[in-house]
């Protein structure tokens, strides 16, 4: 990977690194963009191939928090740590770990501040939070909001409401057939609301117990990981891994919406343009999955679980306002939520 050319096309921003041999910490953290204010973004902490896929991951995902935070109008600008996992972790180790990546963070002045991703826990922040205030997700019991998936979750329901408005005209969601694909965290807590709401589920996921638990506490229908995409249904949500709109599996769908929690559901740009071409309505995924960072950025200025749900329910309002201008300026909704964060972000 070229760094600086490839930095420079994400419009960046700052790179940090961080290395402690004696625990084996390789951290990075990347900070996109600070007009709106102060980074917030996640610690991911999973196994990589070699460094430059760590530091592509960290990369892209900060401009994904920038954009998430613009369009979300919140005060707050993009960043994204990600800490190489270790083969063989022990637990003692990983309470190091999180506590040598909390004195890193700390270290960057509050220019970034930190919470939970992938591979990490409510508990590592917890740790993180005894060597720097920056960070937020940590526990009820230490003064935090705790995991962050039942806001994101409830913010993409609201998404999915709004195109529900925009595509059928209607308020509600009874009857219609969502397929869910990946209902761990973030997915199981949407299929609930969806399943309150009165629709009908499909899901799938690579985990027999969470297909299980969807089937048992819903009444919903299973199909194999392969399969989710073949799925007649109204609506599409894709909860688990990015890239899985691309060039074999657009052709496949059978919905009207697709809607879900995953970041960078688009393989490529271009992949938004094929969704239009089919009539396929697509919730950009960095403005339907905002209710996490919405939530955890309510803790900056002291934590109130009501004005953090009343502003991720106004996720429905941004999406319908993305939907809208897509339909008048006959462009597909990625690009339009682009331009309006650009527009915010650099004057564009």
């Amino acid at each position: 990977m070229d760094l600086f050319n490839y930095a420079s096309d994400l419009k960046y921003g700052e790179l940090h690194l961080k290395v402690d041999p004696q625990i084996e910490l390789r951290a990075i953290v990347a900070i996109h963009n600070l007009k709106r204010g102060p980074a917030i973004g996640g610690c991911r902490f999973i196994e990589y191939g070699s460094t430059d896929d760590a530091l592509q991951d960290a990369m892209r995902l900060a401009r994904g928090m920038s954009y998430k935070a613009a369009i979300s109008k919140l005060p707050h600008g993009g960043g994204k740590a990600v800490i190489v996992r270790p083969p063989n972790l022990s637990d003692e180790q990983r309470e190091r770990i999180f506590s040598v990546y909390g004195e890193f963070v700390d270290s960057l002045g509050g220019k970034y501040i930190t919470c939970e991703d992938s591979g990490t826990a409510v508990s590592d922040m917890d740790v993180v939070a005894e060597q720097t205030d920056h960070v937020l997700g940590t526990s009820t019991a230490e003064g935090g909001s705790g995991d962050p998936s039942p806001f994101t979750a409830f913010g993409v329901r609201r998404g999915i409401e709004a195109a529900v408005k925009h595509r059928y005209g209607r308020d509600d969601l009874d009857g219609l057939h969502v397929s869910v694909q990946g209902v761990g965290h973030v997915g199981y807590y949407l299929a609930k609301e969806l399943h309150e709401l009165g629709a009908k589920l499909t899901v799938t996921d690579v985990n027999e117990e969470a297909i299980e638990r969807c089937q048992d506490e819903f009444g919903a229908e299973r199909v194999a990981p392969e399969s989710i995409y073949d799925v007649d249904a109204d609506i599409f949500a894709p909860c688990a891994l990015g890239a899985i709109l691309n060039d074999e599996t657009i052709p496949r769908l059978k919905c009207d919406i697709v809607a879900g929690a995953s970041n960078n559901q688009l393989a490529e740009d271009r992949h938004g343009a094929m969704l239009l071409e089919r009539g396929i309505l697509y919730a950009p995924d960095y403005a339907i999955n905002a209710g996490g960072l919405i939530n955890v950025a309510e803790e900056y200025t002291g934590y109130d679980a009501d004005a953090a749900r009343e502003k991720t329910s106004a996720i429905f309002d941004t999406m319908l306002a993305i939907y809208e201008r897509a339909d008048k300026e006959n462009l597909p909704t990625g690009v339009v939520a682009d331009r309006i964060v650009e527009e915010e972000l650099y004057g564009e």
